[in-house]
């Protein structure tokens, strides 16, 4: 009986792109399925040390919803690293001006915070409308359950 445990080297890691509809659906439901996508947990290779994840596009997302109170009450908070240099945007304003940024932001967080989700976040390209510049790597519609 062989006890050891399969890892993919990085050469044998198969890659795909896949496009996200973003409209009318919840910011984080959506975002879930994107880091879930970028880490590679839909795989049955998936190994937690590894980025083993696949190219994400997710489009529309000027017309992805904010559930509840959070379009007044949830803020976004960024620092230059100078005294006084905080700054707050609203989700409201935040979703007319760089709704975005706001879905980049929201993938970013559910990513590890290492250098493995600082190498992750780069294969996701996330649009406002519904065009996107990726139609030569030919990707796939993900649904999303």
């Amino acid at each position: 009986m062989n006890n050891t445990t399969y890892t993919p080297k990085a050469g044998e890691i198969e890659r795909k792109w896949y496009i996200i509809d973003a409209a009318n659906r919840p910011l984080g439901r959506t975002a879930t399925e994107v880091a879930k996508l970028l880490r590679g947990k839909h795989k049955p290779t998936f190994t937690p040390n590894m980025d083993m994840g696949d190219f994400v596009i997710v489009i529309n997302c000027k017309d992805a919803i904010l559930t509840g109170r959070k379009l007044d009450s949830k803020i976004y908070r960024r620092h230059s690293g100078y005294i006084g240099g905080m700054k707050e945007t609203s989700a409201r304003v935040m979703m007319e001006n760089k709704p975005e940024e706001a879905m980049y932001l929201a993938v970013k967080g559910m990513l590890p915070h290492t250098k493995l989700g600082r190498q992750m976040i780069k294969k996701v390209r996330v649009y406002s409308g519904s065009e996107h510049e990726n139609a030569a790597q030919k990707p796939e519609v993900w649904e999303v359950k």
